[in-house]
């Protein structure tokens, strides 16, 4: 036997990391792309609310899967599940490039069923890849865990870049003069205007389908991987355990003690029944958090600081996330002490991002330096917090075993479901949170 050269265990990170690609692509690739669909399609500004609810009815893809694995254990075959999802949204991809602005008349009102119908397509396969994508990838060293994460969140900043490349929503405000009903010429006044993209919608769906492709091709190369080298990489040396990746170490370091070098833990170090639903309350808040509540009023807690403020914001969030997988696999701390300050932490700016949305379109420090810099690291620090979080936890979870894993995508959905759930109403029916047109709104000093 002979341990796994380093350009086999580096191919390894790289297939984890393009694997991760594809879990979320499509969904995000399709939020960045808003902007400019409402001007094309009838729904107009409604369209998020539509999306909104249409992602959350791609839950059923997960739920199905959860119910299989509870009632018909070792019957479902991952490996078909994901090459399936990944198929269906490679094809959905290419098909909104040709179909997105395809409308029908449904009860006396133009609708974009296309649209929607490929969305619900796109969305239950990232909705499925969260209890699929991680019970996969416990076949492979934990080390490999955290490279997935660190292609889940490459899943919303290469979309986040290619959209800031075409220039979605940037905007710029011009001089319009109202004319009066005599025809004389009234009072200048400013007006928004939406600057047209360096390329169009169908390429960028193109280049979704492009991602989608290399994950796919990712997951197969993954899956044909020789068991012998799987079972190589768990037969390191106990020498070597402590120049590894903390992550690998077992889930008893949750109360923040590392085992001593070079002796395995016993048998019942495991996370108590309290712990396991503390560790599964961090996993559905930080995910109702960052997939429900706080997007749901991004572009009011930022636009009132103008656009470069809610493009930073949306750009270094998307960083932020696979930084803090990277962060994870150099300096892990499994403590759920540690965890649960730092998700306390998040939520503050989680708080303050909210509270910002809230007085929109006035918020603290509208129209200073100091108000655009505190938003953008507010978003920022968010963002990477909870991200930490979720990478931590995905690995303690990883070491008890797959129906673990598989709780720990279904916890991941239920938070995404009831963040969203919650934010729709009080957005699209309440209308509790008031947008401004940054060139005419005027607050008081």
């Amino acid at each position: 036997w002979r341990p796994p050269g380093s350009g086999m265990v580096l191919l390894v990170h790289v297939l984890a990391c393009a694997f991760g690609l594809g879990s979320w692509v499509a969904v995000n690739g399709l939020w960045l792309e808003l902007p400019l669909m409402v001007n094309a399609l009838p729904e107009g500004w409604e369209l998020p609310s539509y999306l909104t609810v249409i992602i959350q009815l791609a839950n059923l893809g997960p739920l199905l899967v959860t119910l299989m694995h509870k009632l018909q254990p070792g019957r479902l075959k991952e490996p078909l599940v994901i090459y399936s999802i990944l198929s269906i949204g490679v094809v959905a991809c290419v098909l909104l490039a040709f179909f997105w602005e395809q409308t029908t008349v449904v009860a006396g009102e133009r609708r974009s069923t296309a649209f929607f119908i490929l969305t619900f397509f796109l969305a239950l396969v990232d909705c499925t890849s969260s209890v699929t994508f991680l019970p996969f990838m416990m076949q492979l060293p934990a080390k490999y865990v955290t490279t997935y994460f660190i292609g889940e969140g490459l899943s919303g900043f290469v979309p986040g870049v290619i959209a800031l490349a075409q220039g979605v929503g940037v905007t710029r405000c011009v001089n319009s003069s109202e004319v009066a009903g005599n025809g004389s010429e009234g009072n200048w006044t400013l007006r928004t205007v939406y600057l047209p993209p360096h390329f169009s919608t169908e390429v960028f769906f193109f280049l979704l389908a492009v991602m989608m492709c290399v994950s796919l091709t990712a997951f197969f190369t993954l899956n044909k991987l020789p068991r012998t080298f799987l079972s190589a990489e768990s037969l390191v040396p106990a020498a070597a355990a402590p120049v590894r990746s903390g992550l690998e170490n077992p889930t008893c370091q949750t109360d923040g003690e590392a085992p001593a070098e070079g002796k395995g833990h016993p048998k019942g170090c495991q996370p108590t029944v309290s712990q396991l639903s503390f560790i599964y309350f961090m996993v559905v808040w930080a995910k109702a958090a960052t997939n429900g509540l706080l997007p749901s009023v991004q572009t009011y807690s930022c636009m009132p600081y103008g656009n470069l403020a809610y493009h930073l914001s949306a750009a270094l969030s998307s960083v932020a996330q696979p930084l803090a997988c990277t962060v994870a696999m150099f300096f892990p701390n499994r403590s759920l002490v540690f965890l649960g300050a730092l998700t306390a932490l998040g939520t503050g700016f989680g708080g303050y991002n909210m509270a910002m949305a809230a007085l929109s379109p006035c918020p603290l420090l509208q129209g200073s330096v100091v108000g655009e810099v505190i938003i953008v690291i507010s978003w920022l620090l968010f963002t990477g917090t909870m991200a930490y979080v979720k990478v931590m936890v995905g690995v303690i979870l990883r070491d008890r075993g797959h129906s673990a894993l598989v709780w720990c995508g279904a916890a991941s959905q239920m938070g995404s479901l009831v963040g969203s759930l919650t934010m729709f109403p009080l957005v699209s029916i309440y209308k509790l949170f008031k947008s401004g047109d940054f060139c005419n709104t005027i607050c008081p000093l």
